[in-house]
């Protein structure tokens, strides 16, 4: 073809598909490697964790958080479940919970809409009828109790799934003490024969659900004295962040930071950070303290008052 006096050779429609492709693919693996570089590496990528560690958290504005958070206790639907507390009794038969003790606690915050769920079958965990109040939950409540009697109900169904979907809309997971342990990646504390027993051998009761990526979570530390009890873990899982939670104080985990709230101090086992010979191979935070797991560094320090508890009424930030 000649034009303006020179002469312009059109490439084949074939070669104009194939060049037109070849962008194409490069400019979304662009943007994918982009995203992938974005999305947070330790908490989820939408939602909250509210992970509490365990005793009383009356005065904290912890649980009114909580609720505004997951859309407020007019608004929000909640989940709550009891599982840590044990599936079978001492005598080998089913435990059974009832849903006015179960829900007790969060309508004691002004919750109008709540649902206990609650099975030992897993096969049961994994049906679609048992999973339907998951499907527009905004917050979901994992009580203490022994963290490996979740694992052995619910770990890879589809009610694991759901829980997982609540935050990919927004929502909020919370729990405290065993309930804080099952939404970490290592499960702390998972032996049957006892919470004593910090690193347990039995294999399927070394993962939890791992809400917060490649963290181990202790609770209870500053009564029970387990400052310490989460070395052994990172000393053989060195790229797990230890995260030791009191009592009365939690984690508010959005994407790769977190925010200490409560009565008293979070121990942070970094195994990236230079430690003195005469140090322990951890740190404390406390209240209004921010977190960046992923570059691993204090981003700011609070000033250690625990603030007038918000009202739980009201519309809050519900889930998308």
């Amino acid at each position: 073809m000649r034009r303006f006096g020179l002469t312009v050779v059109t490439p084949p429609r074939k070669v104009l598909y194939a060049l037109l492709t070849v962008a194409l693919v490069a400019g979304f693996s662009s943007a994918g490697r982009a995203a992938r570089a974005d999305a947070p590496e330790y908490g989820p990528a939408n939602g909250t964790l509210v992970i509490i560690g365990g005793g009383s958290a009356a005065g904290t504005g912890i649980m009114e958080r909580f609720v505004q958070l997951a859309g407020g206790a007019e608004n929000g639907k909640f989940v709550t479940f009891p599982t840590n507390g044990g599936n079978r009794n001492p005598d080998g038969s089913l435990k059974v919970y009832t849903e006015e003790a179960a829900t007790r606690m969060l309508r004691n915050l002004g919750v109008k809409h709540v649902t206990m769920m609650h099975t030992a079958d897993p096969k049961v965990a994994d049906t679609e009828e048992f999973v339907k109040p998951l499907l527009d939950a905004t917050g979901v409540w994992f009580d203490g109790g022994r963290q490996w009697n979740m694992v052995d109900s619910y770990a890879g169904t589809r009610t694991e799934r759901e829980i997982k979907n609540v935050l990919a809309r927004g929502g909020v997971t919370a729990g405290s003490s065993a309930g804080a342990t099952i939404q970490s990646d290592y499960l702390v504390r998972g032996d049957t024969t006892g919470p004593d027993i910090v690193m347990t051998a039995e294999p399927n009761h070394q993962h939890g659900f791992a809400l917060l990526r490649h963290s181990a979570i202790d609770q209870h530390i500053n009564t029970r004295l387990r400052w310490d009890d989460l070395i052994p873990v990172i000393k053989k899982y060195p790229d797990l962040l230890g995260i030791g939670l009191s009592e009365g104080t939690a984690i508010i985990v959005t994407g790769d930071t977190f925010e200490v709230m409560g009565k008293w101090k979070v121990a942070v086992h970094d195994n990236t950070r230079l430690y003195q010979p005469w140090e322990k191979p951890y740190f404390v935070l406390s209240q209004g303290d921010v977190y960046d797991m992923k570059n691993r560094r204090v981003v700011k320090y609070g000033i250690g008052q625990i603030p007038a508890p918000a009202p739980a009424a009201g519309r809050g930030r519900g889930g998308k």
